[in-house]
C-alpha cells in the first residue's frame, strides 16, 4: 500500500505534472530569483519556475526564441577566472576578503576550507549546514581561524516551493561572522566596474544573504551575516584578481519584501485548467494555450530578465497593454489599462472627467491639438514670405 500523499508531495507530483512526464526540473537560481523577485506580479514565471520549466526551450517551442543569457564564452572564461581566484585553497580570495572587509583581523595563513560533497542538493544542503556550524564553533572555539566554504549549497523558500542556490563562496571570519563572496568575469577599471552589472552582482548575493541568514537562524547563538559582500573581478584588463565591498543592504531589504509578496505556487497552481502542461515537446497550439492559461505581468526589463519575454511583449502589444509602454507609464494611467481606453479617453468618448488621469489626458490632447493647429496655419504662411527662387 502506497504511503499517504502529503501536501508536499501532492505539489511536487503536480508541478512534475505541469512540467510534463520524463521532464527533467530546471534548478531556479539566484539570478532567476532576484529577475522573479523584482516582477513578483507575474503568477505565469512565478509557476514556470516554480515547477522547474526550461523557460528557454518553452520560449522556443512557442515560436519566440530567447536571447537571454550568458555566452559560451563568457561562462568558460568565468569558469577559468573562478577556478584561479580559488587556487591554493583560496589564499589569495581570503587575502582579499581580509582587505577589504575585515583588516582588524588576523591575517589568513592556513584556513580550513570544508568538504561539501554530498549525494544530491538535499544531501548537500544538509552537509552545509553542518559544516557552516562546525566553522561557527570552531571560531567561537579559536579565534583568529578562517573558513572558506567553496559553492555551499544553501536553500530559500520561493512561495511555498524550496530553491536550491550555491554562490560562489563564504567566508566565515575570525569573529564568527560570514561573508558571500560572489566572482564575476567582467572587469574593474580603475577601481570600478560597471554599474548596471555590479547592480546585478548586489541583487544576486542579496538573494545569498537572505538564504544564510535561514541557516544562522537556526543556530544558538546565531551567527552574524554581514551585508557587506566581497566582489572579486579582473584587475584592469588582466587576469589578476581584484575585489570591492559592496553593501547590499537595500537589495536584501527590496528582495525579502519582494518574495514574500509572491502568491503561493499551489494557489496558482490550483488555478489552472485540468490537464494543463508546459512541456516543449506538446503542439504549439495547446502550449500556448497553456501558457496564456496564466496570467503574466509584462514589462520592457523583463527582456533582460526572462527568456519568455518576447513572447509576452507580442501578446501585450496585440491586446494594446500599456504594460508594453513601461511600469512608470502604467503607474500614470491608473484604471486605463489599454491603449484603445487611453485614446478614447483623450479624445472625450470614455472615461469619467472627474478622473484626474482622464481629465489629464483631455488637457493634453487638446494641448497636442492647439500646437498641431498653430504649426499648420504658419506653415502657408511662412511660405508665401519666402521669395520664389528665379
Amino acid at each position: 500500500m502506497p504511503p499517504p500523499r502529503t501536501p508536499e508531495r501532492k505539489l511536487r507530483h503536480r508541478l512534475a505534472e505541469l512540467r510534463g512526464p520524463e521532464v527533467q526540473a530546471k534548478a531556479l537560481d539566484a539570478r532567476a530569483l532576484a529577475a522573479l523577485a523584482a516582477n513578483p506580479g507575474c503568477r505565469r514565471r512565478a509557476i514556470l519556475d516554480g515547477a522547474g520549466v526550461n523557460k528557454a526551450a518553452l520560449a522556443s517551442a512557442l515560436g519566440s526564441p530567447s536571447v537571454f543569457g550568458q555566452s559560451q564564452f563568457a561562462f568558460v572564461r568565468g569558469n577559468a577566472f573562478e577556478a584561479k581566484v580559488k587556487a591554493d585553497g583560496g589564499t589569495e580570495l581570503l587575502r582579499l576578503a581580509h582587505e577589504k572587509l575585515d583588516r582588524s583581523a588576523e591575517p589568513p595563513t592556513a584556513a580550513r576550507v570544508p568538504d561539501l560533497t554530498a549525494p544530491g542538493p538535499a544531501g548537500r544542503l544538509e552537509r552545509t549546514r553542518l559544516a557552516l556550524r562546525e566553522a561557527a564553533e570552531a571560531a567561537a572555539a579559536a579565534p583568529g581561524t578562517w573558513t572558506l566554504f567553496d559553492h555551499p549549497m544553501l536553500a530559500l523558500d520561493v512561495a511555498g516551493s524550496p530553491a536550491f542556490l550555491e554562490p560562489d563562496a563564504v567566508v566565515v571570519h575570525p569573529d564568527g561572522s560570514w561573508t558571500v563572496v560572489e566572482i564575476k568575469s567582467f572587469p574593474m577599471l580603475d577601481g570600478a566596474a560597471d554599474p548596471s552589472k555590479v547592480g546585478a552582482a548586489a541583487r544576486q548575493a542579496a538573494v545569498y544573504v537572505l538564504a544564510l541568514e535561514e541557516v544562522a537562524g537556526r543556530l544558538d547563538p546565531p551567527p552574524r551575516v554581514r551585508h557587506r559582500i566581497l566582489l572579486v573581478c579582473p584587475k584592469d584588463f588582466s587576469n589578476l584578481p581584484t575585489a570591492s565591498a559592496v553593501d547590499v543592504r537595500k537589495q536584501r531589504a527590496v528582495t525579502a519584501r519582494q518574495l514574500a509578496r509572491l502568491t503561493r505556487i499551489e494557489e496558482i497552481a490550483d488555478t489552472l485548467p485540468e490537464g494543463t502542461c508546459f512541456s516543449p515537446e506538446l503542439p504549439a497550439e495547446q502550449l500556448t494555450a497553456a501558457v496564456e492559461s496564466v496570467p503574466a505581468t509584462y514589462a520592457p526589463e523583463c527582456l533582460s530578465a526572462c527568456e519568455l519575454a518576447f513572447h509576452c511583449r507580442d501578446r501585450a502589444r496585440a491586446a494594446g497593454a500599456v504594460t508594453s509602454l513601461g511600469r512608470p507609464v502604467r503607474a500614470e494611467l491608473g484604471g486605463l489599462t489599454t491603449v484603445r481606453d487611453v485614446l478614447a479617453a483623450a479624445h472625450g468618448q470614455a472615461g469619467d472627467p472627474d478622473d484626474p488621469v482622464v481629465a489629464a489626458l483631455r488637457r493634453a490632447a487638446a494641448l497636442r491639438a492647439e500646437a498641431l493647429g498653430t504649426a499648420a496655419a504658419a506653415a502657408p504662411a511662412a511660405a508665401r514670405e519666402v521669395a520664389p527662387c528665379r
